[in-house]
């Protein structure tokens, strides 16, 4: 992972994009881990059907991930022989083996490591110039330890000079020159620069894989702007600590997974029933219960839009690239902050720990502001759930003049009185329906691209595939078009009926073993074909070569 995150620095110095996703196992210390990499001249948002080279510094609980790493006859497997005898599995890929003797060159250096002399070696047989990446190991080695910095560049180079000899490279394009500054972002940082841009000053949080990243962040980055981080004693504690915040008048944030955001359902509840903003960031991971924690899945579609006990309308956006998650997390605390209620922001471990060469994105300027509450005339009660054509009811802060008001989980009056009456009931649930789906949300609901007389929606991680599989259609002559879907609740109607228009086939895919997703569609929206659904679950990523074949099909 080391090596791996110094190539990335180094391949955006080089002026190329890059998508970097990690495979390890479940175990909190040490285990198995591949760094996979995939590199252009233009943005990367998803990985490939195969991959060209394989480098293998050992074959350490190489099993366990060995249907993640697809080869073909055309790769490269590069392994030390002192590490032993190929695994089978890739013997019958047909991929040619080459052996570079990593360990033995490091020994050759004083405090030289092998990951060096792989990451010289990986450099040398794709391109990347040797400058950027002792560039890269300067910055982070020189001012911590000069002989460390020595030694990893003689790893560097010692194995790009024996990579040469091998044969066999697999040259990237040129780079274009960067015409606009560029990123190195992961998903979940991104979604913590988002929760910021938008507005967030508190964060309450519980450590939880894939999610601790964006905790690591906000600890960091809030106090830098007056905020303030708490780590709770549970998830419990976390949603209820930000529901206070929020209430005292200041946009709150917290960020979990999916065993965790079953803790806050009850929450999530409060937020709804009490016009509550707060916001959940979910980095979804492969369930049910504890599941497989580094992996990933979009298998929490159904508890984030139905999960909430009575009839609670709220809001679940999804980003769809790893650079997007800075743009939806803003957005959805805009959301949140506007319309009074909870936000759930459905990232994956996919978005969330990947890391990604990007351009550097704009600075929009969504921030979230409530209707401020006023002291209401002389003689006057203050209504803080007053019933307004748009469902959006003014909002004071604690002890402001004139706005004291009941808030609790109760049903209640327009007063905040808590009440039983069927009346009350109604007319605040409708209230609280209307400013959801009565709300402006433009075209940030979706991302449209293409035209054809097929559509494949999708949402989240399968974007960048689904993206991908589409030009490759278009290539063969089948047109489609992509919309992946940003605003997943409420619903858009017109919306999606407009985005329709002139389509006779819908391919839904998504990665889920229930099709959570396509049922989900098919339940909410009057689409006007029965789609096909490409789903299944986790832990293996879509690829773009499955999405494509199944086009290709659709297309006869």
């Amino acid at each position: 992972m080391t090596a791996a995150n110094m190539f990335l620095d180094a391949a955006a110095e080089a002026g190329y994009y890059a998508l970097f996703g990690r495979s390890s196992g479940p175990q909190i210390r040490g285990g198995e881990a591949a760094a996979l990499v995939r590199l252009g001249v233009e943005p990367v948002t998803s990985v490939d059907d195969t991959f060209d080279i394989m480098l293998a510094i050992d074959w350490q609980g190489v099993q366990r991930f060995a249907a993640e790493l697809p080869l073909s006859a055309n790769s490269i497997v590069i392994c030390d022989p002192s590490a032993g005898e190929v695994p089978e599995v890739y013997v019958k890929t047909g991929a040619r083996i080459v052996h570079l003797h990593m360990k033995d060159l490091a020994k050759e250096i004083p405090g030289g490591r092998p990951n060096m002399v792989a990451l010289g070696a990986i450099a040398e047989l794709i391109g990347i110039p040797v400058g950027p990446l002792t560039e890269v190991l300067g910055k982070s080695l020189k001012k911590k330890r000069a002989d460390a910095y020595e030694a990893s560049v003689a790893g560097v180079k010692a194995g790009a000079a024996a990579a040469a000899t091998l044969g066999g490279s697999k040259r990237l394009a040129a780079a274009q020159a960067k015409d606009a500054k560029r990123w190195t972002v992961t998903g979940n940082y991104g979604a913590g620069l988002g929760a910021i841009r938008g507005g967030v000053r508190f964060c309450a949080a519980y450590p939880i894989t894939p999610a601790t990243e964006v905790l690591e962040y906000l600890s960091s980055a809030l106090p830098k702007v007056g905020g303030v981080f708490v780590q709770a004693e549970d998830e419990l504690a976390s949603i209820n600590m930000c529901l206070g915040a929020s209430y005292g008048g200041e946009a709150s944030i917290t960020a979990t997974a999916g065993p965790g955001l079953s803790l806050m359902t009850e929450g999530l509840g409060l937020a709804v029933a009490s016009e509550t903003p707060v916001v959940v960031v979910d980095v979804q991971r492969v369930g049910p219960s504890t599941g497989i924690a580094t992996k990933c899945e979009q298998s929490d579609l159904n508890i984030a839009v139905y999960g909430l006990h009575g009839d609670a309308p709220h809001l679940v956006v999804a980003p769809n690239s790893v650079g997007d998650c800075i743009f939806t997390t803003q957005w959805g605390v805009y959301l949140a902050e506007s319309l009074q209620t909870a936000c759930l922001v459905m990232s994956d471990q996919a978005l969330g720990q990947s890391r990604a060469i990007i351009d550097a994105p704009a600075d929009v300027a969504f921030v979230g502001k409530r209707l401020q509450a006023e002291a209401p005339a002389e003689g006057e009660v203050f209504k803080r759930y007053a019933n307004t054509a748009s469902g959006i009811s003014p909002m004071p802060v604690p002890g402001q003049d004139g706005c004291q008001y009941t808030s609790d989980g109760l049903e209640h009056t327009e007063t905040g009185t808590p009440s039983s009456q069927s009346s009350d009931h109604t007319l605040q649930l409708e209230k609280r329906q209307r400013k959801l789906t009565g709300f402006e949300y433009g075209n940030h609901w979706a991302t449209i691209e293409g035209e054809g007389d097929i559509a494949v929606i999708t949402w989240g991680s399968c974007t960048g595939a689904a993206r991908e599989a589409i030009e490759r259609a278009r290539a063969d002559g089948v047109k489609a078009k992509l919309i992946s879907l940003r605003l997943i609740s409420p619903i858009r109607p017109q919306h999606m009926a407009d985005a329709l228009k002139g389509v006779k086939k819908i391919l839904v895919v998504e990665q889920s073993h229930l099709g959570q997703f396509t049922r989900y569609l098919r339940g909410e929206y009057d689409l006007p074909a029965k789609p096909e659904a490409l789903s299944r679950p986790g832990p293996l990523p879509m690829r773009p070569g499955e999405i494509h074949a199944r086009l290709l099909s659709m297309g006869k």
